[in-house]
């Protein structure tokens, strides 16, 4: 059980520590704080440690493209979660696994994991960075691959005390949202979404709980998306009346994600207007059949329509549209349509298309979804007069650039609707530009003004701190919970802890209902003794009140057996063997036993076996002080009588003096005066002289 306690704080992560009741919950962004690019969240709770996503700032490139690694100890992550495959949200994982002190455990979704590879060997290849600036290279990705592991949606993991699983996010093919459980603090990481289904992919799923804390996209702020019908006929109206003027199409996309939906659009129409089938159309990335075969393998994880298409036909074997492999195999003559990557133009294919087309008014430029900012594809929006080439001379912008988003982020409508749905008390915005962001949040504040709701908006290496009071809850299983306590009954069992959950259950039922499992151990002891084995019968049974002596059927060994917990046996004219399972009452009974004989042993020449008639109370009272003599010597080694009458015993330079009478031990060191009242006590309840009497 969990429960809020003080609100949330905002501070930066080098701030002194506040104190405070509860149990301190911290969120800090490492990238996507007030920016779109590098999403990376780190979250603590209860010494555990999660960071959400590991992605790079496309508008950077070497060190400055990663998140603020330096704020964290890498070594101390207990997990990294992986929401999907875009270079803003996964491609410094290689880096971060194969470059820091990281050893926690990374995971994602199967489809995430096979696309990753494929998007990440490409970015390493198109990077115009120099050799000392790459962050990482194949190798790294290689090795990287090993480390990551896999689960599917609504898959339960535990590591290390922490739950999670995810959620379908729409968005691309794999992506997730993450919900993770620590101590019963409920958190939940959208990473990107999209309430819509498009052509392939389902929406988004709504969780069926509410979490404390849910982490969520801003990216569209408070804009709406225009419907699907209109963005999609808007498209293809301006690629129709482009190529129909002679015109070429250039369509910047991310190679993997918006492109296949932008394509399954694209083929359909050709395939709807035979007037078009002799103007070609290009996906121009080098990963254009790689992804082709990623999403033909994952067609089961995509929306009914696609799945019911592929029945008859696949719909990603493209009639209309052929792969472009590099600007060398393109015959660029008449008009045409050219989607490629990157979707940015920052390098690439698709920026060594623009600097050919840009001058010419004839010809169009279609951004199909965000743009971050800093990019080249975020500048012409503006549409300026002059852009710089990659060769460093200027050139006129004369073509005509339309900004058509399908991108496949939440707008106002569809976050406002699903955390109203949700109704998290506590809402952290990340992966928005501040703009945006601040306006979605008063928006929100407006919306869930009734709601006591908690809006906060982290910049980079911002900590939010919050509190949280929870409550240990222990649960009986097994044969302890079939039968309900009365009010004021004693329970009695084994406390199990797995990371933050409690049970008690019967020592037989751990090995049922845990992977733990009890065992017994025997001690065996073997003492050397050449007296009567009658005269330690003798001695026991002034000592302890149950001594029972036996014959071995097998070995007609005589045998003793003291308080059922101790056996003696006389193994031959020289030695006695002691046998018990070990627990610490057993332990203390033998122990004393072992000193017993002992202490016979160096008074046999002066033993005497009296008869019962001859014993009087001092002579019981004597032997009981030299057997509690023995003991405190097997326990602590050189303990003498002093002057006083009190026992002096040394340990380790350190002395202390024991008053027989009462029980009270003198000694300047704490540590032996407890152990030495402990010792005395315990003994003293052991050896209990048998009056004369009950003799």
């Amino acid at each position: 059980m969990a429960s809020m306690g003080q609100p949330p704080s905002l501070k930066r992560r080098d701030a002194p520590p506040v104190s405070r009741e509860g149990d301190q919950l911290t969120i800090t962004p490492l990238g996507a704080g007030n920016e779109v690019g590098r999403s990376c969240v780190y979250m603590s709770y209860k010494g555990k440690t999660i960071l959400f996503d590991c992605g790079i700032h496309p508008a950077y490139s070497g060190m400055a493209a990663l998140p603020y690694f330096d704020e964290i100890d890498p070594s101390i992550i207990d997990v990294l979660l992986i929401t999907h495959f875009h270079l803003d949200h996964a491609a410094s994982l290689p880096y971060f696994l194969e470059k820091t002190t990281f050893k926690g455990r990374v995971f994602m979704t199967h489809a995430t994991k096979a696309i990753y590879k494929l998007l990440l060997t490409d970015y390493v290849k198109v990077s115009k960075v120099s050799v000392e600036d790459m962050l990482f290279d194949e190798q790294d990705i290689n090795r990287s691959m090993d480390k990551i592991e896999v689960l599917d949606f609504h898959q339960t993991v535990e590591v290390n005390g922490i739950k999670f699983w995810c959620y379908t996010a729409g968005h691309v093919l794999g992506a997730a949202m993450f919900m993770v459980d620590i101590a019963g603090v409920r958190v939940l990481y959208t990473g990107d979404y999209s309430r819509e289904e498009d052509r392939h992919l389902r929406a988004a799923e709504l969780p069926q709980f509410s979490p404390d804390i849910c982490i969520i996209e801003s990216t569209y702020g408070v804009q709406l998306h225009q419907s699907r019908h209109i963005r999609e006929k808007r498209f293809t109206d301006v690629i129709h009346t482009t190529i129909s003027q002679g015109g070429r199409v250039l369509i910047p996309a991310f190679a993997l994600g918006r492109a296949q939906e932008l394509l399954l659009i694209l083929d359909e129409y050709w395939s709807n207007h035979p007037e078009l089938h002799n103007i070609p159309i290009y996906y121009a990335s080098p990963l254009a059949k790689k992804c082709m075969a990623v999403y033909q393998t994952y067609i089961l994880s995509m929306n009914e329509r696609i799945r019911n298409q592929f029945a008859n036909s696949n719909p990603f074997k493209f009639k209309h549209i052929s792969p472009l492999n590099s600007i060398e195999d393109f015959s660029d003559v008449g008009p045409s349509v050219v989607m490629a990557s990157p979707g940015g133009l920052q390098s690439g294919l698709s920026r060594q298309l623009f600097d050919i087309w840009c001058s010419d008014k004839k010809n169009a430029c279609v951004i199909p979804g965000y743009v971050v900012e800093g990019t080249l594809a975020k500048t012409i929006i503006s549409e300026p007069k002059e852009v710089t080439l990659m060769n460093g001379l200027t050139a006129p912008l004369n073509m005509q650039v339309h900004y058509i988003s399908f991108s496949a982020h939440a707008d106002y409508a569809q976050t406002s609707t699903f955390l109203r749905e949700l109704m998290p008390p506590n809402i952290i915005l990340v992966h928005g530009e501040s703009h945006e962001m601040g306006r979605l949040k008063t928006k929100l504040m407006t919306e869930f003004a009734d709601c006591n709701t908690k809006i906060i908006t982290p910049k980079n290496c911002q900590s939010v701190e919050m509190y949280f009071n929870s409550e240990k809850m222990a649960k009986t299983i097994g044969r302890l919970a079939e039968k309900t306590p009365e009010v004021g009954e004693t329970v009695s069992g084994i406390l199990v802890k797995k990371g933050f959950t409690y049970q008690i259950m019967a020592p037989d039922d751990l090995h049922i209902f845990s992977q733990l499992s009890t065992a017994n151990i025997t001690q065996r002891i073997t003492i050397p003794y050449s007296g009567a084995f009658g005269v330690i019968k003798y001695r026991l049974e002034q000592i302890y009140e149950s001594v029972e002596s036996s014959t071995d059927e097998e070995s007609a060994v005589p045998t003793l057996r003291v308080h059922d917990r101790v056996t003696l046996k006389q193994d031959s004219e020289k030695h006695i063997s002691m046998h018990w399972t070990s627990d610490p009452i057993n332990d203390m009974v033998s122990d004393s036993i072992v000193a017993l004989v002992l202490n016979i042993s160096r008074e046999m020449p002066k033993v005497v076996v009296e008869s019962e008639a001859m014993k009087s109370e001092e002579e019981s009272g004597k032997k009981t002080e030299k057997v509690i003599h023995a003991l405190l010597v097997s326990l602590f080694g050189d303990v003498k009588l002093g002057e006083n009458g009190k026992l002096v015993i040394r340990v380790d330079g350190n002395v202390a003096h024991l008053d027989k009478q009462s029980g009270e031990v003198e000694s300047k060191n704490e540590g032996l005066k407890e152990r030495v009242r402990l010792a005395y006590q315990r003994i003293q309840s052991a050896v209990k002289p048998i009056p004369l009497s009950a003799a």
